[in-house]
């Protein structure tokens, strides 16, 4: 087997399998053992064990007592800043889409097995829909989780659900993952999500998923469902799809001239 490069160029793809050995973790959900990181990523041992042994020097990845590997605390202030980092972008077009719709838009990312919300712009309306940035809930109870949650693998979701479990937030949540799982087939199909008094009584919330985001994200439009009708969301559900996918247009376009 060759050996690894040298200089600068060796040092360019010892950072970029340090990245891709975070998301390997990410990607499995929890912890990793070394062999099975050299199985995912296809890389010697020995090359494993230094990059991991580094990472774990940084706090970037943490040893358990069972010998095992999982992503480090020092990981969480980087993913927070990034998430407020990608609020802030975004604001601008939830912006316009207020305008348009009349009604408080939000951005949220799915971080940790949560919804978190990182961007909001209020309704210039007295009564209007208010969550505070940084607010965290479980995916199943809201329409941006929900709208996230269609575009994973059923065994992702199931796998999520089992570990965060379904409580009601109200009488409409769901808290049957095959209920659900019929529900997000459903969002699949026709494109947005609605949250019906699930999270919150009397809120009714439109929400679709950001195309081509690095990390599961929605935007959503939430209002008091006398205002949020039937005839309003058939407004309001296209507007937030042409927003969520200049957001993703943007993200993309962002990608490739980095």
């Amino acid at each position: 087997m060759p050996a690894e490069k040298n200089g600068r160029d060796g040092g360019v793809q010892s950072l970029q399998r340090a990245f891709e050995l975070l998301e390997h973790l990410a990607d499995t959900g929890g912890e990793a053992s070394l062999s099975e990181l050299a199985t995912l990523s296809g890389l010697p041992m020995p090359t494993i064990h230094r990059l991991i042994r580094t990472l774990v020097d940084l706090g970037y990845v943490r040893q358990n007592t069972n010998r095992r590997y999982a992503l480090g605390a020092r990981l969480i202030r980087l993913g927070e800043n990034a998430s407020m980092q990608f609020g802030a972008w975004a604001r601008p077009l939830l912006a316009e889409l207020v305008e348009e719709v009349g009604e408080t838009a939000n951005l949220a990312v799915l971080e940790r097995d949560e919804v978190v919300y990182v961007a909001q712009v209020p309704s210039k309306h007295s009564m209007r829909m208010f969550t505070e940035v940084g607010r965290r809930l479980l995916p199943h109870g809201t329409g941006v989780g929900k709208a996230m949650l269609a575009h994973l693998p059923l065994d992702d979701v199931r796998e999520l659900l089992s570990r965060t479990g379904m409580p009601a937030y109200t009488e409409h949540t769901f808290t049957d993952p095959d209920a659900l799982a019929v529900e997000l087939s459903r969002i699949a199909s026709q494109g947005y999500a609605l949250d019906e008094a699930e999270q919150e009584l009397g809120v009714r919330c439109v929400a679709v998923a950001v195309p081509g985001a690095p990390v599961p994200a929605a935007v959503s439009v939430s209002g008091p469902s006398g205002r949020l009708t039937a005839e309003a969301v058939a407004h309001i559900a296209p507007a937030v799809q042409r927003v969520a996918d200049a957001l993703g247009a943007s993200l993309s376009q962002a990608a490739v001239t980095v």
